[in-house]
């Protein structure tokens, strides 16, 4: 799919033209849901600009994703304004609904707002638009923080590795933030090509003051964090409202669930972009506001330093603070869909003593709490989560908290009463944060993990210091159970080895 300003071969007087006239780009937002909606109430409060246009999916009022009594406490004027953005006259001065045929015609950038369950079709739609209307120097950018399902395989994958041109908006918002006329919104604008970021963010910043937005390249790795964040966010959720008089409990696992969605996405973006590579031909990534341009991560494997991660993408503060604030209960207002699904989570697990016997009953009680599974992103992500562990070869420490929020709904009986332990005690959290997050070549971990402590054999010890040939043999501990430890969270550990195993960890 070409989706950039300009073709590979700029022309001069194009090139100028275009940002002669940048102030009059136009941006549109198609399918509208409470995302969209409230950006483009934030942008009617703040400015007069008609930079901005939306169009609602067939069946859906422009509206639609805010209440009634929502709708009752706004502005009549604000309404109004946005109501203008969702119409177009047409040749004949009879004003229509717009639709994505006519996005694809006026505007520069075309943001596809609309969920996993419909984007799929709608980009299919979109770049048979672009070819059809001449319109291919229209940059579709997608919203979807989720992954996506292939119809052929049942399988999941990330909409930007299918597309790797397909540009990504990402940002933080809290529900009724962006009609606050005093708060503002910061986002990312992520595209491969550091053109099309640079000059897309450009865009993108006149539709409010309130609005600021930077550019990235990391596309793909964004998309996967804002997706992963959201299972992160469920766990969250739980934490803050089990353990809310445990106050020093949250910080360590807040930051746990951090590192691991960056460790995550780092492991693929080294993968992924030696095949989709980043392009600098015209702007570097500190020219976009990276601190630097690299940031790799080595590991040694065989006494030879080895690349294993890619962290360049966690320069954009944006997308931090996307993942920060969904973990995070406000001030003010309600936290994240997701948040609130965890803290239905803590509700279940006090009243029933125990973890839900499957997903279907924490459904149930996430409908009691006007929680619609169809909002909650995150569930999907958690069913799938086996399947995107595997595919993209996904290690256990960078994991760890996933693996057991997953195991809590899906493993059995019996394992789940340890499960059930290690979530709601906390000295049993907060050594299953601290232990999970080794990697299988620690030898502290490989010693705890058969009911030992590593300075109980002071022989081992020094052998596994001092002598190489060591490391295969403790390599074989790893499989063994613990039969004598009482520590539910070595426990949990060996369960959840025994569900996730990746070939590269063997």
């Amino acid at each position: 799919m070409e989706n950039k300003f300009f073709n590979e071969r700029i022309d001069e007087s194009s090139f100028k033209f275009f940002l002669k006239d940048i102030n009059k780009c136009k941006v549109g937002f198609y399918s509208i849901g409470l995302y969209p909606a409230s950006l483009a109430y934030n942008c009617a409060i703040h400015s007069d600009n008609k930079n901005l246009l939306l169009a609602p999916r067939p069946g859906r009022n422009l509206l639609g994703a805010f209440s009634d009594e929502v709708i009752s406490q706004m502005n009549p004027e604000i309404i109004k304004k946005i109501s203008e953005m969702g119409i177009t006259t047409d040749e004949n001065s009879i004003q229509i609904q717009n639709n994505l045929s006519n996005l694809i015609l006026k505007c520069d950038i075309v943001i596809l707002s609309s969920n996993s369950n419909h984007i799929k079709n709608d980009i299919a739609l979109a770049i048979k638009l672009k070819k059809d209307l001449k319109r291919e120097n229209v940059v579709l950018t997608c919203l979807v923080g989720s992954f996506c399902v292939d119809d052929k395989d049942n399988k999941p994958f990330i909409l930007c590795e299918k597309y790797p041109d397909l540009a990504f908006f990402t940002g933080f918002h809290r529900h009724g933030a962006l009609r606050n006329k005093e708060d503002s919104f910061s986002a990312n604008f992520c595209h491969p090509d550091s053109l099309t970021a640079f000059i897309g963010t450009k865009i993108l910043n006149q539709l409010s003051p309130n609005i600021q937005v930077s550019a990235g390249v990391h596309n793909l790795e964004c998309q996967y964090i804002k997706a992963i964040k959201n299972v992160s966010s469920i766990f969250s959720g739980f934490v803050n409202t089990y353990h809310s008089k445990k106050p020093g409990l949250l910080p360590t696992i807040n930051t746990v669930l951090l590192s691991q969605c960056f460790d995550q996405a780092a492991s693929i973006s080294y993968i992924t972009r030696k095949v989709n590579k980043v392009n600098e031909k015209y702007i570097s990534l500190k020219e976009l506001g990276y601190g630097t341009d690299l940031i790799k991560a080595y590991e040694i494997k065989k006494d030879n330093f080895i690349e294993t991660k890619d962290y360049t993408f966690s320069q954009l503060n944006a997308v931090t603070a996307d993942v920060l604030g969904s973990m995070s209960l406000p001030t003010k207002g309600k936290p994240t869909r997701n948040f609130q699904a965890g803290q239905v989570l803590s509700e279940m697990l006090l009243k029933l003593k125990r973890c839900p016997n499957d997903i279907s009953e924490f459904i149930e009680w996430c409908d009691k709490y006007d929680l619609s599974q169809g909002d909650l992103e995150g569930l999907k992500s958690l069913k799938f989560w086996p399947h995107i562990y595997k595919k993209y070869k996904i290690y256990n420490n960078n994991s760890s908290m996933i693996n057991l929020i997953h195991l809590c709904f899906y493993s059995s009986y019996d394992e789940k009463k340890d499960i059930y332990n290690v979530l709601t005690k906390e000295e049993q959290i907060i050594n299953y944060c601290q232990e999970s997050v080794k990697s299988y070549s620690s030898f502290e971990m490989s010693n705890k993990l058969i009911g030992k402590d590593i300075f109980d054999n002071l022989d081992d010890l020094y052998t596994k210091i001092f002598s190489k040939s060591f490391a295969k043999n403790s390599q074989s501990n790893q499989s063994k159970k613990i039969s004598h430890s009482k520590d539910e969270y070595l426990k949990v550990i060996n369960i959840v080895n025994k569900y996730f195993q990746n070939e590269s960890e063997k």
